[in-house]
């Protein structure tokens, strides 16, 4: 059987999870590197084959709304594992908490007395020209002051090894089932690992998930269901992971309806009263009477029934202000504002082009930098400078000049690397990290998380929908 070998692989240039830059295989990685030695090539192709057909037969699929071929696709599931020393993930645990409870009292704020505002932390123009910004959510309270109670916190981690957040995700983050089903994958591919290993749980997440929608709301046995666009929905497989994994109901806008401002799913049995709704229906497409009036795919008289307070949503309509990447820049200032702490995990250098001195750098800089839309996401509406042509950098400074409030810019950063089976060998590719944070009564964050790695050699864009895969993220106990 051939040996698997290392003899080819670069770590250098990078940093690289697996191997130091000399090449030394990084502590936590050693035990897994010998398992490594004694598989072979033959028994890895054949655990990696696996897995394919593991996924498929789970139904793990999602659609790309860019692909007219319309086909379902697996998010594909690298067999070695990201594996992520235990201080390192107590480090990450800190700094979300910082970072989650400072933003909850920025959006409590902002849709409620405005200080922040008021005091110059951040431009007023800078949250009036937001598209995220809801006015309609001007005076709510939701329960316990939480608006986001579910968040999918992007990191990345740099040449120097640290740890940097590049985007916040406070709407209707995904990709929780595929760290949970990429967890029970593994657990049946490498399962002697696990124990020796000391990996930490994080079958406990729905539980978790039900006890914190529950905790939101004073009802006994309360009722809650799981709102999902549809079937056509890309990450539809998720909604009903989660919904049969809670024991809660899945239902689309049409099962639902509401009479004297209070919510009914509609039955067999007849009407039967909603007391929470963990809704994946982006706010725009939530109320044909509040937002957008040609929406089927949420429910009429929905948002007066949550102002009234007889049905919770999560995650709170409005949260997205939050999401915007220019209000992304001013997050520092925000945690320093509210918790007075300086912030735990660092932002990415980022240039804001609503002003004036950034848009001039950008422009003359754009070749070295990354451009995204604020309001973008899935690797969409970006352009990265180093790999791209002139004529792209002259149609996004067209772009940035007619709208710069549109537009934010970050230096190109070479995301970490952990190696990768690929066809023939294993190589490096790049990663980020998303973490899922459970917010209720407390912050309670699951010790794993959804890696997404880049397929593409030297690509630096992970996201499934532009041809990036996954990995098992394992949290290691330091005993």
């Amino acid at each position: 059987m051939p040996r698997i070998s290392f003899d080819q692989y670069i770590a250098k240039g990078f940093y690289d999870e697996m191997f130091d830059a000399n090449g030394k295989v990084r502590p936590h990685y050693k035990l897994f590197k010998k398992r490594l030695d004694k598989l072979g090539w033959t028994k890895l192709n054949f655990l990696q084959h696996s897995t394919d057909r593991a996924q498929l037969s789970l139904g793990m699929t999602f659609n790309v709304y860019s692909d007219n071929q319309g086909i379902e696709r697996i998010l594909h599931l690298d067999i070695l594992p990201r594996i992520i020393d235990g201080s390192d993930w107590n480090y990450l645990e800190k700094g979300l908490t910082q970072r989650i409870i400072a933003l909850n009292m920025f959006i409590d704020d902002l849709y409620n007395e405005q200080k922040v505002l008021k005091d110059k932390i951040i431009p007023h123009e800078l949250i009036a020209g937001t598209k995220s910004y809801l006015k309609e959510c001007m005076g709510i309270k939701p329960p316990l002051n939480v608006w986001s109670h579910i968040t999918g916190t992007d990191l990345i981690r740099g040449e120097d090894g640290n740890f940097y957040v590049l985007e916040d995700n406070l709407r209707c983050p995904s990709g929780v089932s595929y760290m949970l089903e990429n967890r029970e994958i593994l657990k049946r591919t490498f399962p002697e690992l696990f124990e020796k290993l000391h990996v930490r749980p994080v079958y406990n997440y729905t539980h978790h998930l039900r006890d914190m929608l529950e905790s939101l709301t004073p009802v006994q046995n309360a009722n809650i269901v799981v709102l999902t666009p549809g079937i056509y929905n890309s990450a539809y497989f998720e909604h009903a992971y989660l919904a049969q994994q809670m024991g809660a109901e899945l239902v689309e806008g049409r099962d639902l309806v509401v009479k004297n401002d209070i919510v009914y799913m509609i039955t067999s049995k007849g009407l039967q009263k909603v007391d929470v709704i963990y809704r994946r229906v982006d706010d725009d497409f939530l109320d044909p009477m509040v937002f957008r009036k040609d929406s089927i795919l949420g429910t009429s008289g929905l948002f007066n029934a949550y102002r009234k307070g007889n049905v919770v949503l999560v995650n709170a309509p409005g949260t997205g202000v939050a999401d915007d990447k220019a209000v992304y820049a001013y997050i520092p200032r925000i945690v320093k504002y509210y918790l007075g702490e300086d912030i735990i995990i660092p932002n990415v250098k980022t240039y804001i082009c609503s002003e004036e001195s950034d848009l001039k750098y950008v422009i003359e800089n754009i070749d070295k930098l990354v451009i995204k839309q604020t309001d973008g996401s899935g690797g969409y509406g970006m352009l990265i400078g180093p790999k791209s042509t002139k004529e792209e950098q002259q149609i996004f400074i067209k772009k940035i000049k007619a709208n710069p409030r549109n537009y934010i810019a970050q230096p190109t950063i070479n995301l970490s690397r952990v190696p990768t089976l690929t066809e023939g060998s294993i190589d490096g590719r790049h990663v980020d990290l998303r973490p899922y944070i459970l917010y209720g009564k407390d912050v309670k964050i699951i010790p794993g998380a959804l890696t997404r790695v880049a397929l593409k050699k030297d690509s630096l864009v992970v996201n499934s929908s532009q041809g990036g895969g996954s990995k098992d993220t394992w949290v290691l106990d330091n005993i």
